[in-house]
């Protein structure tokens, strides 16, 4: 009897173990490190977006864990009710080649939208096939938020190619499409009212840019991207618009040059709206392309105003969503 109570006591040790390590949240954003989701798992959102949907955040992104099946292309979804400790909701989207595009076709920055009218969670991502040419985007549609999205079509935007995507939700709602069109540039569109199609060019930005985000923030629009250097990181650069449909101005670097960004891609600029302040986040990947499942994130706080938009060196920081204020956690001397 002694012998099993001891082997109780042991397993029911071992059990609180697991629920600390487990459901333990975080406080802390930590730029490049491993981000543990509720399991304790490595965040597999890579090249993702996010929406906010009343009180929760929803994280989507090209899913790259090891053992996947490779006739399959996945996208997870994770949610979030502080933007830091991050629940896996499981793969919203498992797709077969959709379009008969043959060995090792290409899904990658997938981006939800969420129609208030509709009620349907409207995924936007880059569909191609090996050798890129195809060059076009494809929707999927569901009803929840986190599974069952189905393939409707894919399509060039607007009659334009279109490979790398960003997203982009206005102040008012009105929801944008951020496409690459090489070789003439990014293209900025409006999205039809259901989502479900592109319906107007807003600008055309004749510079040479993947990655591309946009963010709205008193009174100016700020967009970045990165240069075209494949897996390899570079200077990513930004510039202002009082209006979408420009003029722009001239980009200039959001970082050190030297530093290319950190190791970072552009992927999203996350803003969070408080009572008392506002925090611009840069969202990056930090992409390991012969380990793409140990590849990084890289958030940040931006410095952002008055046109100017610098990305600080990346630290440990803290976010309160509530307040929509943020502090950088410095070292203990």
């Amino acid at each position: 009897m002694k012998n099993k109570l001891l082997i109780y006591a042991c397993l029911l040790q071992v059990f609180l173990f697991l629920c600390i390590i487990v459901g333990a949240q975080q406080k802390v954003i930590t730029p490049g490190e491993v981000w543990p989701d509720n399991q304790g798992n490595h965040i597999q959102a890579h090249g993702g977006g996010i929406i906010k949907v009343k009180d929760t955040w929803y994280w989507y992104g090209e899913e790259r864990r090891q053992g996947l099946d490779s006739n399959y292309r996945y996208v997870s979804c994770y949610s979030s009710k502080d933007l830091v400790n991050w629940k896996f909701r499981g793969d919203a989207l498992k797709l077969s080649d959709p379009d008969h595009l043959g060995l090792k076709w290409v899904l990658e920055r997938p981006k939800v939208y969420y129609n208030n009218k509709t009620k349907k969670y409207v995924m936007y991502m880059h569909l191609d096939d090996r050798s890129y040419k195809l060059a076009s985007v494809a929707i999927a549609v569901s009803d929840q938020p986190d599974k069952d999205f189905k393939y409707v079509k894919h399509f060039r935007p607007l009659g334009h190619e279109s490979r790398d995507i960003g997203q982009f939700i206005d102040d008012d709602g009105t929801a944008y499409l951020v496409f690459e069109d090489r070789p003439y540039g990014f293209r900025i569109a409006k999205l039809s009212d259901d989502y479900m199609d592109v319906e107007k060019e807003m600008c055309l930005i004749p510079q040479h840019m993947e990655g591309g985000a946009i963010v709205h923030y008193k009174g100016l629009y700020y967009s970045i991207g990165s240069a075209l250097t494949g897996w390899n990181p570079n200077p990513n650069k930004y510039a202002t618009a009082t209006s979408l449909e420009g003029p722009w101005t001239a980009f200039e670097n959001i970082a050190p040059p030297e530093t290319n960004t950190y190791g970072a891609q552009s992927t999203m600029l996350i803003k969070v709206a408080g009572k008392t302040d506002t925090t611009i986040i840069y969202m990056g990947d930090i992409w390991k392309p012969k380990t793409q499942w140990d590849s990084r994130y890289l958030w940040m706080p931006l410095e952002i105003g008055n046109g100017k938009l610098w990305l600080p060196k990346p630290e440990p920081w803290l976010l309160d969503v509530k307040s929509g204020k943020h502090k950088i956690q410095k070292p203990k001397d």
